[in-house]
């Protein structure tokens, strides 16, 4: 079947009233369609298309902040950012990105991935940073592409 057929029938209202919507395995599906379920017109989705949309603004700033900071070695900035954008990734169901953006906020603070143990070279800590962020700036890519299909619809 092709794609795009794939995707119109995936797309369509389930019998029990909830969207079924193929998000891939970057979005949190049932976090994603909470926020859906706040539109008042499930054709226009203008809630969550704001919601959404704004997001990727948000992203995008907060990803350029983030290449500052790293440029000027700013692991405080860093993990203030990362949990910042942990925050509203996790809002939408984007689970890659909110993981990636929890590692960041971690190192920004000195510590391990998970944020358990003290990490106290700070080099080490800037380049865990930039290798995550080039990993997050990719899944945010992924799901940008899948959001702005699912909104173009």
């Amino acid at each position: 079947m092709p794609d795009s057929v794939r995707h119109d029938a995936e797309d369509r209202q389930s019998e029990e009233g909830s969207i079924s919507v193929d998000l891939g395995d970057n979005i949190d599906a049932m976090t994603f369609e909470q926020i859906l379920e706040m539109d008042d017109d499930e054709d226009e989705r203008d809630f969550s298309r704001s919601i959404v949309f704004g997001f990727f603004e948000q992203a995008e700033q907060t990803f350029k902040k983030m290449d500052d900071a790293l440029k000027e070695s700013d692991l405080p900035t860093l993990s203030s950012l990362g949990h910042f954008l942990k925050g509203s990734s996790a809002t939408l169901g984007l689970t890659k990105v909110k993981d990636s953006c929890e590692k960041i906020q971690h190192y920004g603070q000195k510590k391990d991935e998970a944020g358990t143990t003290d990490e106290p070279d700070e080099e080490k800590c800037l380049s865990k940073i930039k290798d995550t962020l080039v990993t997050v700036k990719e899944e945010y890519a992924e799901v940008e592409k899948v959001l702005r299909r699912f909104f173009a619809t």
